[in-house]
């Protein structure tokens, strides 16, 4: 079975103060998504697509000169020059039209099963596993998240949002709550809402944006970025986004989500001052055996 990977990397970073996607954290100059992409090609996948604007395309050239040759397919497809539905529009816009938006700019790549994720977060080698596992799986309209244990997706430097996962008992998705300012209190886990801080269980299922597709969902993602455009194109700021459009889809009946629970740990960088976390925990890795000296 093909398995496409597509990396979300056309992101501006301008919380982390530079293009945080190439920005070195391994031992010989490795970024966040070789280790995504050395995970993919263990678990069976055969392309990457990643997500760019163009002028990052020189430098993905050069990082991807001879890392993974002949190991996996990589394609690129350019965020900013897909304009078709929104070229009208461009004049109001001061920043992309979102993750939907990028996703249509690789449709015309991607001919088989597919997976998202976000180029600057570290999935954990034994996600892809699971989450090949469950595509192969997958019934017609079916997708899937996959579910991490919020515990191991906060940070000892502050306070995170996540998208807390509403499940039912058969791991179906029925919701995603987006929820602000989580952090640790001790031995608690709380967030803020209302002026009020409020607990969490542990082992809360957490969206980290990794999702499963079938080729089918494209068309219906299509659809609704049109419609989107065409209610918020005189919003400057307004951004079309993967989480959203499939909770419409569900509440649409057009589509239901299986929630694949993981073990795995999360690793990413927002600021500047995540790296060294991230950084510390390549190096254990490395130190484990999970992954080689040199990943290539």
């Amino acid at each position: 079975m093909d398995l496409t990977l597509v990396v979300l990397a056309a992101g501006m970073g301008s919380r982390y103060g530079g293009n945080k996607q190439l920005d070195g954290i391994g031992p010989n100059g490795e970024i966040i998504m070789d280790y995504s992409i050395h995970d993919a090609i263990k678990a069976g996948f055969t392309k990457v697509v990643f997500i760019i604007r163009t002028d990052l395309k020189d430098a993905f050239d050069e990082h991807y000169a001879d890392r993974f040759k002949g190991k996996i397919k990589m394609e690129y497809a350019f965020q900013n020059e897909y304009t078709e539905h929104t070229s009208k529009y461009e004049a109001n816009r001061k920043k992309p039209w979102g993750t939907t938006h990028a996703i249509l700019a690789a449709k015309h790549l991607i001919n088989e099963p597919f997976l998202v994720i976000n180029a600057d977060d570290y999935y954990g080698t034994q996600s892809f596993g699971e989450a090949v596992s469950a595509i192969k799986d997958l019934k017609e309209n079916e997708h899937l998240i996959m579910g991490y244990e919020l515990v191991n997706t906060l940070s000892d430097h502050g306070t995170v949002n996540r998208g807390i996962c509403q499940v039912d008992e058969n791991m179906n998705l029925t919701g995603i709550k987006e929820t602000l300012s989580i952090g640790k209190d001790g031995e608690e886990i709380s967030y803020e809402e209302d002026g009020q801080r409020h607990t969490l269980d542990p082992k809360t299922y957490v969206s980290m944006n990794f999702w499963g597709f079938p080729t089918s969902v494209l068309d219906q993602f299509e659809e609704k970025f049109i419609d989107f455009v065409k209610e918020n194109n005189e919003d400057p700021k307004s951004e079309c986004f993967i989480p959203v459009e499939v909770d419409n889809l569900m509440k649409e009946g057009k589509a239901s989500v299986k929630v694949v629970p993981t073990s795995a740990s999360w690793l990413g960088v927002t600021y500047q001052e995540d790296k060294p976390h991230v950084v510390n925990g390549v190096k254990q890795m490395i130190a484990d055996g999970i992954y080689p000296q040199e990943v290539k």
